[in-house]
């Protein structure tokens, strides 16, 4: 797996990703070429996906670096109780909003914003929060006191990196893994590991 900044299916030609459990098992997602989107790969989601439990029902997710939107498909696909993406690329976020038209999918609201920013501003509480920004922003940091604040009790935060992960302080590091280049892990804070 090549670093996200450098992935991509090619100039011009669309990206596909396909979702691998739940209601829309098999339906395929597609998304532009564009800076910094790696969609998170099959094996992986289906580890998270398996750590996570099967099903989502009742959760509420924030998937704030969308990109092909292949972590927050697979949550509604798993029948959370509602699904937040944010991206803040505009032809990437419109990908997105016919990707949803095509599964007909509902409970979820679709933001085209930056991340970071966006995250300051938004005061909801969340059971699982997936964090994949583009490796080379290096963003995971400056998410961490963010982030603190949208955990719901016993909530969960999936991180993606291009370097192995750390958590801060007040955090544990609950599963983790690594599929070529990527490593990727499950977050609790300490209160609730």
């Amino acid at each position: 797996m090549v670093p996200k900044s450098k992935a991509g299916p090619g100039k011009g030609a669309p990206g596909k990703v396909r979702i691998i459990g739940g209601e829309w098992r098999s339906r395929v997602l597609t998304f532009p070429d564009a800076e910094g989107l790696r969609p998170t790969a099959d094996r992986v989601r289906e580890t998270v996906f398996n750590w996570l439990g099967q099903t989502l029902e009742g959760k509420n997710c924030l998937d704030l670096f969308a990109g092909s939107g292949a972590l927050g498909f697979e949550a509604l696909s798993r029948y959370a109780q509602h699904v937040t993406l944010v991206e803040k690329n505009a032809r990437v976020h419109a990908a997105l909003k016919e990707n949803a038209l095509k599964l007909g999918a509902q409970k979820f609201d679709l933001i085209c914003a930056d991340g970071l920013q966006w995250l300051k501003q938004d005061g909801r509480v969340y059971d699982v929060i997936f964090l994949d920004p583009p490796f080379a922003a290096e963003l995971l940091p400056k998410l961490w006191p963010l982030v603190a604040g949208r955990l719901a009790p016993e909530g969960v935060v999936y991180l993606e990196s291009g370097a192995p992960l750390t958590v801060p302080e007040g955090w544990a590091l609950w599963r983790g893994g690594r599929a070529g280049a990527v490593h990727y892990g499950l977050a609790k804070m300490e209160s609730h590991a």
